[in-house]
Parts: C-alpha cells; structure tokens; sequence
C-alpha cells in the first residue's frame, strides 16, 4: 500500500508540467487542454479563459464552437493576469499597428508603433485591454475574410460573434476598472478607448466611435494628462503621469493617408472599403467630381495642420516654465485660426462645386477630423471654467457628424445589398 502510494506521488511529479497553457490554467496550476479560442476546462468550470500570452501569439480565425463561447459565464470576474512575457514579439507589435485603422487594408501606414506596444505589454495583465485586443482582431479578420460589416444578425459569422463577445467583455472590466479610477483605471481606460475606437471603425459604427472619443479625451482633459494653466500665471504640471496621449494616436489615426484623396485617374478602391475610402470615383455622379478635385487640397491642408498640432501637443508635454507655456498659447492661436480658415476655405469650396444632393462623405470625413483638431486644440493648456461650456458645444457637433458619417455608411453598404 505504501509503495503504492509512493510510486502514484513519483508519477505525478514526473508528469511533464504544461508551460504553454492560458493564463486562467497557469494561475490555477491546474493542466490546459490548450483549446482555442477558449481552454475546454475554464468553460466546463464557468472561469473566464484568459487566453495564451500576447493576445496576438496563438489567436486564430478559425471558426469559433458557439457551444463554447456560449459556455462563458460572463459574470465571473475579470482576475489579473500574470505577465507570461517580458518583450512583445515585433511581428505582434506590426500586426496591431495595421489593425488599428481598416487605411491599412490598402497598404497605408499609420506610424503608430509606440501605441501598440503600449496596448501589448499592457493586454499581457490587463484583462479589460486583452479582451479588446482580442476583439480587435477577431473583427477585423473577419471584415478582410468576409469583405463587409454583416448588415444583419443572420449574416454574422462565428468569428464576427465572438469579437463582440470579446468587445463586451472588455466594456465590462473597463467600467469595473473606473468604478474607482486610479493612476492604473486610467491608463487602462485610455488605452481601452484607442482599441474601441478601432473596433468601431472596423464595425462602420462612427456615432459609437465618437462617443468613444469624447470619453477618452474628457478623460485626458478632466484628470490633466499634460501641463496645464489653473490660473493665469499658475502653470500645474500633469497630475498623472506616463498617461497614454489617445489624443495623439486619434489624430494620426484620421491624417494617416486615404483612398479618396487620390486623383481619380489613379485612384484603385475596393468596393468593400468601409471608411473613409467609400466612394471611387467611377461611383460618383459625373457632376460631383469637380469638388474631387478639389478635395485633395483641402484634405493636404488639414493634414498639415494636424502635423503641426502634434508637435505642439510635443512641445505641451515637456513644458515646465510660465514663460514657455504663453509662447506656446500663441501657437495654440494660431492652429486655431488656420482650423477656422481651413473651414471657411471649405464653405466657399462646397458652394462653388457642391452637386445636388448629399454632401461627398470624404467632405463629411473631413468634418470629422477638423473638429476633433479644434476640441484637442481648445483643451491644451486651458482649465478655465469658459471651457467646458465651450468644448460641451464641440462635442455635441462631433457626434452630430459621426452619426452623420454613420448614416451614410449604412446607406452605402444598403445600396450595395
């Protein structure tokens, strides 16, 4: 009997242990069937299965078992998870970089490399950006395997379900997290916001993307994530610090190059571009391709600008003297002045070219942009009570566009059906 007993402890502690379990199995220090997307023993149990390392490492599109994503109990809580690696994979880092805009579905890039692995190293004890990295990507390949947004119920696939799953995961922790924000909560709220913004733009929901906007910089504004006057000769420095600057990533994110701005001679669209690449100009009404050509011009300028407001942003976050801070509120006028030009340039534009009928959504697009430049700009260096009156104002136009922008995407996909 005792032999027994001895020769069964031997056995197990011979047995191989497995190093490349998920994160739920290897906290548990329990075996890992190692099924995936989800571990078949965190779903027998009713745990959370918190993935295999980088959410990027062992993901796959394969079609997901309904029967296990169904098995979830989203209830359980959101546990941390320990880091399994210490370095991202650059491959991993590239990979999100491309999914964080559907621009790079025509080789466009973004040049947002530190914001990725920001969200990377973050994902690996962070279950509320894990889920959305997950969400992420489930998404977007499945918007690359299927070539559109499914337009109904009926037409989701396993893999579009399991990245709203994923999404709503994510939503869940994240207002978990914020129930009591700290240092921590916000960082994890502001890089949850930058992945949400790309989940929605892959989704072609632009009203919920501007919502998601809003919140994230209210978030930058209101917990000041860089220097800012409290008085007229009181400059603060930031309250938190090393705070991700979703302002920045939002802002290259629209000025990464487009589609539309082509000349129609060499312009090449997919009729399954879900952004603001959706209308070529062969589909366009003859009458309107006077303003095409116009629309460059004026997309150049804005994007000029924009370059121009990141490196004030730049030189906002390392300011530290009073004297420094004014020189840089006339910098701050002066961007707003060429945003306020830039849109007259544009009215006058849309008067002389505009067709009949809808405005182009690449002018729409533009809109877009333009205020989300004028709200980071009208934010930088200004805590006045003024303020927030006046940035309530611009956020309620930027959701009045975005749902503008939302409508017109859902038109375009409904003529194309």
């Amino acid at each position: 009997m005792a032999r027994s007993v001895v020769a069964r402890k031997r056995n197990i502690q011979s047995r191989t242990k497995v190093k490349t379990g998920c994160a739920t199995c290897r906290i548990r220090k329990v075996k890992c069937d190692e099924n995936k997307p989800f571990c078949q023993k965190c779903v027998d149990t009713g745990r959370t299965c918190d993935g295999y390392e980088s959410p990027f490492r062992f993901f796959t599109s394969q079609p997901i078992n309904n029967a296990h994503a169904g098995g979830i109990k989203s209830g359980v809580g959101l546990q941390p998870i320990r880091p399994t690696l210490t370095e991202i994979a650059p491959q991993d880092n590239d990979l999100l970089n491309r999914y964080f805009s559907i621009k790079t579905m025509f080789d466009v890039k973004l040049g947002c490399d530190e914001e990725a692995r920001q969200v990377l190293q973050a994902s690996l004890t962070d279950p509320p950006i894990r889920h959305a990295v997950l969400s992420l990507r489930a998404l977007r390949e499945d918007l690359e395997t299927s070539g559109e947004v499914p337009a109904s119920v009926a037409q989701q696939t396993p893999s579009y379900d399991y990245g709203l799953q994923q999404y709503c995961m994510a939503l869940r922790g994240l207002a978990s997290n914020l129930s009591s924000p700290g240092s921590n909560g916000l960082k994890s709220a502001l890089l949850c916001c930058q992945i949400f913004i790309s989940i929605e733009q892959v989704r072609g929901n632009y009203a919920a993307m501007a919502q998601h906007i809003i919140r994230g910089l209210r978030i930058m504004h209101e917990y000041r994530a860089r220097p800012d006057f409290v008085a007229a000769n009181k400059l603060v420095p930031a309250h938190h610090d090393q705070l991700p600057f979703l302002d920045v990533f939002i802002i290259k994110l629209f000025a990464a190059p487009c589609k539309f701005a082509d000349p129609p001679a060499t312009a090449d669209i997919s009729e399954t571009t879900m952004s603001v690449c959706l209308i070529s100009a062969h589909q366009q009404p003859v009458e309107s391709r006077d303003l095409r050509t116009i629309a460059p011009d004026m997309r150049t300028e804005l994007t000029r600008i924009a370059a121009s407001t990141l490196e004030f942003l730049g030189k906002v976050s390392q300011v530290e003297s009073v004297g420094n801070a004014r020189r840089l509120l006339s910098e701050k006028a002066a961007l707003l002045d060429s945003l306020e030009s830039w849109l007259i340039d544009l009215e006058l534009v849309q008067t002389e070219i505009r067709p009949p009928g809808p405005e182009l959504i690449s002018v729409s697009f533009m809109r877009f942009f333009h205020l989300i430049l004028k709200i980071v700009l009208l934010g930088a260096l200004d805590s006045s009570p003024d303020l927030y009156a006046e940035l309530r104002t611009e956020y309620d136009r930027l959701q009045g566009v975005a749902n503008n922008v939302g409508e017109r995407v859902k038109g375009y996909r409904m003529c194309r059906d």
